[in-house]
């Protein structure tokens, strides 16, 4: 048998995992690796903010959200997301994210596509697509960002 080495978007998608395992919200213990030239500049991970109470702590913070057809969904709002934390890292460091990749669990939500679109990032890779993100969607290609989502399946919060 031949050992097969892993292509660079599998080998940063199977560090994101392991990042994401630091997270401290059981709703989405997700990663975000963030590389240039295959290099990796920063990562982050879902959680809350330094020195305060997580919610695998003190449990979720829900917040209600009611969409222009009148649908109602609840959302944590006690932990920044992993794609947030990465970028934040990178800034707290004195590190640009100009030209750069995210690898990340799931497509982008509206609010992390907006912050990397003004990071700089060039290329977002997603390991599967996310329910919401009709609209991140549209931002990123707007942005002429390259959105590459590695596999068929879509990550569903109620």
């Amino acid at each position: 048998m031949t050992y097969e080495r892993p292509d660079w978007d599998t080998y940063f998608m199977s560090i994101c995992e392991a990042v994401g395992a630091r997270s401290t919200c059981d709703r989405g213990r997700v990663g975000a690796v963030v590389t240039r030239d295959n290099h990796i500049l920063s990562t982050g991970y879902a959680g809350a903010p330094r020195k305060l109470p997580s919610c695998d702590e003190v449990g979720h913070e829900f917040h209600t959200v009611r969409h222009a057809d009148g649908h109602e969904t609840q959302h944590c709002i006690r932990t920044a997301h992993a794609e947030q934390n990465a970028i934040i890292e990178a800034a707290r460091v004195g590190i640009a994210l100009d030209g750069s990749t995210i690898y990340v669990r799931m497509t982008p939500c509206y609010v992390c596509a907006k912050m990397i679109v003004n990071a700089g990032v060039r290329r977002v890779v997603a390991k599967q697509d996310y329910h919401a993100a009709d609209r991140s969607k549209e931002i990123l290609d707007a942005a002429g960002i390259e959105l590459v989502v590695l596999e068929n399946a879509v990550v569903s919060y109620k």
